[in-house]
């Protein structure tokens, strides 16, 4: 599995961050991105609940 975050549609909310903090940061912008863009199994489930949290749908899953 495979994440990213656009920049564009963030707003920063962290909700990504607070649910996956070890696939999500927050950046100097003040916006989301994504630590590593390649998932390993046992991430997966975590980054598919920030997805359906993220209140803008900035994150994709690729």
């Amino acid at each position: 599995m495979k994440v990213k975050v656009n920049e564009d549609a963030c707003i920063g909310c962290g909700a990504c961050v607070a649910i996956a903090d070890d696939i999500f940061q927050i950046n100097d912008e003040g916006l989301s991105t994504a630590t590593s863009e390649k998932l390993d199994d046992s991430q997966a489930d975590k980054a598919r609940e920030a997805i359906e949290s993220c209140p803008t749908g900035a994150i994709e899953e690729k």
